[in-house]
Protein backbone atom coordinates (compact mmCIF):
# COMPACT_ATOMS: atom_id res chain seq x y z
CA UNK A 1 0.00 0.00 0.00
CA UNK A 2 1.05 3.65 -0.96
CA UNK A 3 2.15 6.29 1.37
CA UNK A 4 -0.57 8.72 3.24
CA UNK A 5 0.13 12.53 3.09
CA UNK A 6 -0.81 14.43 5.83
CA UNK A 7 -3.64 15.89 4.41
CA UNK A 8 -4.91 12.27 3.60
CA UNK A 9 -5.19 11.67 7.63
CA UNK A 10 -4.90 14.64 9.91
CA UNK A 11 -8.79 15.47 11.71
CA UNK A 12 -9.45 11.83 10.69
CA UNK A 13 -10.01 8.54 11.92
CA UNK A 14 -8.57 5.77 9.28
CA UNK A 15 -9.40 2.08 9.38
CA UNK A 16 -6.44 0.01 9.64
CA UNK A 17 -3.97 -1.83 11.56
CA UNK A 18 -1.85 0.43 13.83
CA UNK A 19 1.58 -0.82 12.97
CA UNK A 20 0.61 -0.32 8.85
CA UNK A 21 -1.20 3.12 8.89
CA UNK A 22 1.84 4.93 10.94
CA UNK A 23 4.55 2.97 8.54
CA UNK A 24 2.38 5.05 5.56
CA UNK A 25 2.71 8.16 7.47
CA UNK A 26 4.86 10.97 6.86
CA UNK A 27 7.96 10.58 9.21
CA UNK A 28 7.65 13.26 12.16
CA UNK A 29 4.58 14.06 11.47
CA UNK A 30 2.99 14.45 15.29
CA UNK A 31 3.21 16.60 18.22
CA UNK A 32 2.04 14.11 20.32
CA UNK A 33 1.27 10.33 20.77
CA UNK A 34 -1.67 9.15 23.38
CA UNK A 35 -1.33 5.06 23.10
CA UNK A 36 -3.96 3.35 25.11
CA UNK A 37 -3.24 -0.26 24.19
CA UNK A 38 -4.66 -3.55 24.72
CA UNK A 39 -3.59 -4.56 28.21
CA UNK A 40 -3.45 -7.90 27.78
CA UNK A 41 -5.71 -9.07 30.93
CA UNK A 42 -5.18 -12.41 30.68
CA UNK A 43 -8.52 -13.29 32.11
CA UNK A 44 -9.63 -16.51 33.42
CA UNK A 45 -13.12 -17.63 32.85
CA UNK A 46 -15.94 -15.26 34.12
CA UNK A 47 -15.99 -12.61 36.74
CA UNK A 48 -19.51 -12.97 38.89
CA UNK A 49 -20.35 -10.98 42.01
CA UNK A 50 -21.07 -12.29 45.06
CA UNK A 51 -24.96 -12.62 43.89
CA UNK A 52 -23.98 -14.22 40.97
CA UNK A 53 -24.46 -11.79 38.72
CA UNK A 54 -22.01 -11.94 35.67
CA UNK A 55 -19.73 -8.85 35.97
CA UNK A 56 -18.96 -7.12 32.63
CA UNK A 57 -15.56 -7.34 32.42
CA UNK A 58 -12.72 -6.77 29.58
CA UNK A 59 -12.61 -9.95 27.11
CA UNK A 60 -12.70 -8.45 24.01
CA UNK A 61 -10.62 -10.84 21.39
CA UNK A 62 -7.86 -7.90 20.52
CA UNK A 63 -7.06 -7.77 24.31
CA UNK A 64 -6.05 -11.41 24.22
CA UNK A 65 -2.46 -12.74 23.72
CA UNK A 66 -0.90 -16.00 23.13
CA UNK A 67 1.63 -15.32 25.31
CA UNK A 68 3.87 -12.66 26.81
CA UNK A 69 6.37 -12.80 24.00
CA UNK A 70 3.75 -12.05 21.31
CA UNK A 71 2.34 -9.40 23.38
CA UNK A 72 6.53 -7.74 23.93
CA UNK A 73 6.55 -8.36 19.96
CA UNK A 74 3.01 -6.42 19.39
CA UNK A 75 4.57 -3.55 21.69
CA UNK A 76 7.90 -3.56 20.09
CA UNK A 77 6.15 -2.66 16.86
CA UNK A 78 3.74 -0.22 17.76
CA UNK A 79 6.04 1.67 19.96
CA UNK A 80 8.74 1.82 16.76
CA UNK A 81 6.32 2.88 14.46
CA UNK A 82 5.11 5.65 16.91
CA UNK A 83 8.64 6.73 17.19
CA UNK A 84 8.61 7.26 13.39
CA UNK A 85 6.04 9.66 13.29
CA UNK A 86 6.80 11.40 15.99
CA UNK A 87 9.05 14.82 15.51
CA UNK A 88 12.04 15.14 17.12
CA UNK A 89 10.51 17.48 19.93
CA UNK A 90 7.34 15.28 20.47
CA UNK A 91 6.58 12.94 23.11
CA UNK A 92 4.42 10.34 23.81
CA UNK A 93 2.08 9.07 26.82
CA UNK A 94 0.85 5.87 27.01
CA UNK A 95 -1.63 4.14 29.15
CA UNK A 96 -2.05 0.31 30.81
CA UNK A 97 -2.71 -1.57 34.02
CA UNK A 98 0.03 -3.66 36.56
CA UNK A 99 -1.06 -6.37 33.82
CA UNK A 100 1.33 -4.71 30.77
CA UNK A 101 2.51 -1.29 31.91
CA UNK A 102 6.17 -2.45 32.96
CA UNK A 103 6.40 -4.30 29.87
CA UNK A 104 5.75 -1.67 27.86
CA UNK A 105 7.74 0.81 30.28
CA UNK A 106 10.81 -1.55 29.52
CA UNK A 107 10.40 -1.44 26.17
CA UNK A 108 10.11 1.76 25.54
CA UNK A 109 13.28 1.87 27.35
CA UNK A 110 14.80 -0.51 25.25
CA UNK A 111 14.20 1.95 22.37
CA UNK A 112 15.52 4.44 23.47
CA UNK A 113 12.31 6.77 24.53
CA UNK A 114 13.38 8.80 27.95
CA UNK A 115 10.92 8.62 30.45
CA UNK A 116 9.87 12.09 31.91
CA UNK A 117 7.21 10.86 34.56
CA UNK A 118 4.84 7.89 35.27
CA UNK A 119 1.14 9.67 36.08
CA UNK A 120 -0.83 7.51 38.43
CA UNK A 121 -5.05 7.81 37.30
CA UNK A 122 -6.22 7.21 40.64
CA UNK A 123 -10.02 6.38 39.77
CA UNK A 124 -12.37 8.17 42.50
CA UNK A 125 -15.13 5.49 41.27
CA UNK A 126 -13.17 2.08 40.46
CA UNK A 127 -14.80 -1.58 40.04
CA UNK A 128 -14.80 -3.43 43.43
CA UNK A 129 -12.78 -6.36 44.04
CA UNK A 130 -15.62 -8.73 44.09
CA UNK A 131 -13.48 -12.15 45.24
CA UNK A 132 -12.10 -10.31 47.89
CA UNK A 133 -8.28 -11.78 47.36
CA UNK A 134 -6.59 -8.86 46.25
CA UNK A 135 -6.42 -5.03 46.91
CA UNK A 136 -9.36 -3.10 44.89
CA UNK A 137 -7.31 -2.04 41.40
CA UNK A 138 -8.30 1.24 42.00
CA UNK A 139 -5.49 2.81 39.70
CA UNK A 140 -4.02 2.73 36.45
CA UNK A 141 -0.12 4.32 35.27
CA UNK A 142 0.44 6.41 32.12
CA UNK A 143 3.94 6.83 30.67
CA UNK A 144 4.50 10.16 29.69
CA UNK A 145 8.13 9.69 27.34
CA UNK A 146 10.39 12.17 25.23
CA UNK A 147 11.46 10.82 22.03
CA UNK A 148 15.29 10.14 23.38
CA UNK A 149 17.53 11.05 25.88
CA UNK A 150 19.12 13.70 24.03
CA UNK A 151 15.98 15.87 23.17
CA UNK A 152 16.96 19.32 23.82
CA UNK A 153 12.91 20.17 24.08
CA UNK A 154 9.43 19.04 24.59
CA UNK A 155 6.36 20.83 25.30
CA UNK A 156 4.88 20.89 28.74
CA UNK A 157 2.77 23.86 30.09
CA UNK A 158 3.69 24.11 33.16
CA UNK A 159 1.51 27.00 33.97
CA UNK A 160 -1.44 25.50 32.25
CA UNK A 161 -0.92 22.93 34.70
CA UNK A 162 -0.86 25.12 37.84
CA UNK A 163 -3.94 27.16 36.43
CA UNK A 164 -5.74 24.00 36.39
CA UNK A 165 -4.85 23.07 39.83
CA UNK A 166 -5.78 26.17 41.56
CA UNK A 167 -2.32 27.53 41.39
CA UNK A 168 -0.35 24.61 42.82
CA UNK A 169 2.25 22.55 41.17
CA UNK A 170 -0.18 19.77 39.05
CA UNK A 171 1.39 15.95 40.77
CA UNK A 172 1.83 12.95 39.22
CA UNK A 173 -1.13 11.50 40.70
CA UNK A 174 -4.40 12.44 39.41
CA UNK A 175 -7.40 11.84 40.96
CA UNK A 176 -10.30 11.89 38.37
CA UNK A 177 -13.48 9.22 37.98
CA UNK A 178 -13.51 6.75 35.34
CA UNK A 179 -16.13 7.05 32.20
CA UNK A 180 -19.48 6.55 32.62
CA UNK A 181 -23.15 8.08 33.02
CA UNK A 182 -24.25 9.86 29.57
CA UNK A 183 -20.35 10.13 28.70
CA UNK A 184 -20.51 6.53 28.31
CA UNK A 185 -21.24 5.73 24.67
CA UNK A 186 -24.10 2.83 24.17
CA UNK A 187 -24.92 0.52 21.55
CA UNK A 188 -28.18 -0.52 20.08
CA UNK A 189 -28.96 -2.40 23.47
CA UNK A 190 -28.02 -0.18 25.49
CA UNK A 191 -24.87 -1.55 26.38
CA UNK A 192 -21.22 0.10 26.55
CA UNK A 193 -20.21 0.88 23.02
CA UNK A 194 -16.64 0.01 23.92
CA UNK A 195 -15.73 -1.88 27.34
CA UNK A 196 -12.64 0.57 27.83
CA UNK A 197 -13.61 3.81 26.92
CA UNK A 198 -11.73 6.57 28.96
CA UNK A 199 -13.18 9.80 30.67
CA UNK A 200 -12.90 13.03 28.39
CA UNK A 201 -11.38 14.65 31.70
CA UNK A 202 -8.26 12.54 31.59
CA UNK A 203 -7.31 13.16 27.90
CA UNK A 204 -8.09 16.78 28.78
CA UNK A 205 -5.43 16.96 31.06
CA UNK A 206 -2.87 15.03 28.96
CA UNK A 207 -3.57 17.54 25.68
CA UNK A 208 -3.44 20.62 27.87
CA UNK A 209 -0.11 19.38 29.53
CA UNK A 210 1.58 18.17 26.09
CA UNK A 211 0.40 20.42 23.26
CA UNK A 212 -0.34 23.18 21.69
CA UNK A 213 -3.07 25.14 20.32
CA UNK A 214 -2.63 23.43 15.93
CA UNK A 215 -0.45 20.76 17.28
CA UNK A 216 -1.66 17.28 15.33
CA UNK A 217 -2.00 14.68 18.12
CA UNK A 218 -1.68 10.75 17.08
CA UNK A 219 -3.84 7.95 19.02
CA UNK A 220 -2.85 4.19 17.11
CA UNK A 221 -5.43 2.75 19.36
CA UNK A 222 -8.40 5.42 18.54
CA UNK A 223 -11.44 2.76 19.76
CA UNK A 224 -14.31 5.11 20.50
CA UNK A 225 -12.76 8.41 19.63
CA UNK A 226 -12.42 10.05 22.82
CA UNK A 227 -8.65 11.56 21.61
CA UNK A 228 -9.95 12.88 18.74
CA UNK A 229 -12.92 14.27 20.88
CA UNK A 230 -10.96 16.50 23.04
CA UNK A 231 -8.31 17.65 20.15
CA UNK A 232 -10.97 18.68 18.67
CA UNK A 233 -12.45 20.85 21.10
CA UNK A 234 -9.18 22.00 22.06
CA UNK A 235 -8.29 23.56 18.71
CA UNK A 236 -5.54 20.39 18.33
CA UNK A 237 -5.22 18.35 15.20
CA UNK A 238 -5.58 14.73 15.28
CA UNK A 239 -4.65 11.33 13.56
CA UNK A 240 -7.17 8.53 14.79
CA UNK A 241 -6.08 4.72 14.14
CA UNK A 242 -8.72 1.86 14.37
CA UNK A 243 -8.81 -2.00 13.14
CA UNK A 244 -12.39 -2.39 14.40
CA UNK A 245 -14.86 -0.85 11.50
CA UNK A 246 -17.31 -0.93 14.32
CA UNK A 247 -15.65 1.75 16.44
CA UNK A 248 -14.59 3.57 13.71
CA UNK A 249 -17.97 4.38 12.67
CA UNK A 250 -18.58 5.01 16.58
CA UNK A 251 -16.03 7.80 17.24
CA UNK A 252 -16.28 9.08 13.38
CA UNK A 253 -20.23 9.85 14.71
CA UNK A 254 -19.15 10.96 18.10
CA UNK A 255 -16.10 13.82 16.88
CA UNK A 256 -18.47 14.98 14.06
CA UNK A 257 -21.17 16.26 17.03
CA UNK A 258 -18.51 17.92 18.77
CA UNK A 259 -18.07 21.62 18.72
CA UNK A 260 -14.67 23.65 18.87
CA UNK A 261 -14.07 26.22 21.25
CA UNK A 262 -13.12 29.38 19.59
CA UNK A 263 -9.00 30.26 19.46
CA UNK A 264 -8.86 32.32 22.87
CA UNK A 265 -10.42 29.91 25.32
CA UNK A 266 -8.02 27.01 24.23
CA UNK A 267 -5.11 29.44 24.60
CA UNK A 268 -2.81 27.58 27.10
CA UNK A 269 -0.93 29.97 30.15
CA UNK A 270 2.09 30.64 28.81
CA UNK A 271 5.31 29.23 30.86
CA UNK A 272 7.44 32.13 32.11
CA UNK A 273 10.30 30.67 30.62
CA UNK A 274 8.59 30.94 27.17
CA UNK A 275 7.57 34.44 27.65
CA UNK A 276 9.79 37.09 25.91
CA UNK A 277 13.13 38.44 27.79
CA UNK A 278 12.53 41.78 29.03
CA UNK A 279 15.72 43.74 30.23
CA UNK A 280 15.19 46.03 32.74
CA UNK A 281 16.73 49.36 30.82
CA UNK A 282 13.76 48.72 28.34
CA UNK A 283 11.48 50.02 31.54
CA UNK A 284 13.81 53.04 31.78
CA UNK A 285 14.74 54.35 28.12
CA UNK A 286 10.98 53.99 27.54
CA UNK A 287 10.07 56.52 30.58
CA UNK A 288 8.08 54.27 32.70
CA UNK A 289 10.68 54.63 35.23
CA UNK A 290 12.95 57.59 34.90
CA UNK A 291 16.59 57.92 35.92
CA UNK A 292 16.43 58.78 39.42
CA UNK A 293 13.39 57.29 40.25
CA UNK A 294 13.84 55.38 44.39
CA UNK A 295 12.59 51.69 44.32
CA UNK A 296 12.60 50.21 47.75
CA UNK A 297 12.07 46.90 48.45
CA UNK A 298 9.35 44.88 50.78
CA UNK A 299 7.98 47.17 53.37
CA UNK A 300 10.69 49.61 52.54
CA UNK A 301 13.19 47.91 54.30
CA UNK A 302 15.96 48.68 51.05
CA UNK A 303 16.35 51.36 48.94
CA UNK A 304 18.25 51.53 45.18
CA UNK A 305 18.36 54.40 42.45
CA UNK A 306 17.19 53.84 38.94
CA UNK A 307 20.24 54.95 36.65
CA UNK A 308 20.02 56.12 33.03
CA UNK A 309 22.39 52.91 32.12
CA UNK A 310 19.06 50.48 33.25
CA UNK A 311 21.37 49.46 36.81
CA UNK A 312 20.81 50.11 40.28
CA UNK A 313 23.16 51.95 42.95
CA UNK A 314 22.51 51.72 46.47
CA UNK A 315 24.64 53.25 49.54
CA UNK A 316 27.86 50.93 48.70
CA UNK A 317 27.35 49.05 45.18
CA UNK A 318 25.80 49.39 41.62
CA UNK A 319 24.81 46.69 39.35
CA UNK A 320 21.40 45.37 38.11
CA UNK A 321 18.09 45.14 39.70
CA UNK A 322 19.00 41.31 40.67
CA UNK A 323 22.66 41.95 41.42
CA UNK A 324 21.58 44.84 43.98
CA UNK A 325 18.49 42.93 45.13
CA UNK A 326 20.64 40.02 46.06
CA UNK A 327 23.30 42.61 47.63
CA UNK A 328 20.79 44.47 50.01
CA UNK A 329 19.69 40.99 52.12
CA UNK A 330 23.24 39.20 51.75
CA UNK A 331 21.97 36.72 49.39
CA UNK A 332 23.88 35.07 46.76
CA UNK A 333 20.43 35.99 44.24
CA UNK A 334 17.40 37.44 43.72
CA UNK A 335 14.96 38.24 41.68
CA UNK A 336 14.48 41.72 40.87
CA UNK A 337 11.69 42.23 39.10
CA UNK A 338 9.84 40.63 42.07
CA UNK A 339 11.70 42.11 44.75
CA UNK A 340 11.65 46.05 43.53
CA UNK A 341 8.52 47.89 44.00
CA UNK A 342 7.94 51.85 42.92
CA UNK A 343 5.75 54.30 44.66
CA UNK A 344 2.83 55.50 43.28
CA UNK A 345 0.12 57.08 45.21
CA UNK A 346 1.43 56.09 48.50
CA UNK A 347 1.35 52.80 47.44
CA UNK A 348 4.42 50.30 46.39
CA UNK A 349 3.72 48.83 43.39
CA UNK A 350 5.91 45.60 41.72
CA UNK A 351 8.10 46.27 38.74
CA UNK A 352 6.98 43.24 37.09
CA UNK A 353 3.78 44.83 36.47
CA UNK A 354 5.77 47.08 34.23
CA UNK A 355 7.66 44.10 33.05
CA UNK A 356 3.80 42.40 31.97
CA UNK A 357 2.84 45.66 30.35
CA UNK A 358 6.05 45.47 27.74
CA UNK A 359 5.21 41.69 26.83
CA UNK A 360 1.95 42.46 25.57
CA UNK A 361 3.35 45.43 24.17
CA UNK A 362 5.17 42.96 21.95
CA UNK A 363 2.07 40.01 21.38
Amino acid sequence: MGSLGLADARDRVLEGDCVDLMRRLPEGCADLVFADPPYNLQLEGELRRPDNSRVDAVDDKWDQFSSFAEYDRFTHAWLSAARRVLKDTGALWVIGSYHNIFRVGAILQDLDFWILNDVVWRKTNPMPNFRGRRFTNAHETMIWAAKSRDQKSYTFNYEAMKSLNDDLQMRSDWTLPICSGGERLKDRDGEKAHSTQKPESLLHRVVVSSTRPGDLVLDPFFGSGTTGAVAKRLGRHFIGLERDPGYVRLARKRIAAIEPADTEAVTVTRSKRDEPRIPFGWVVERGLLPPGTVLHGPAKRHQAKVRADGSLVCKDATGSIHRIAAHVQRLDACNGWTFWHYEYDGKLISIDVLRQQLRAALV
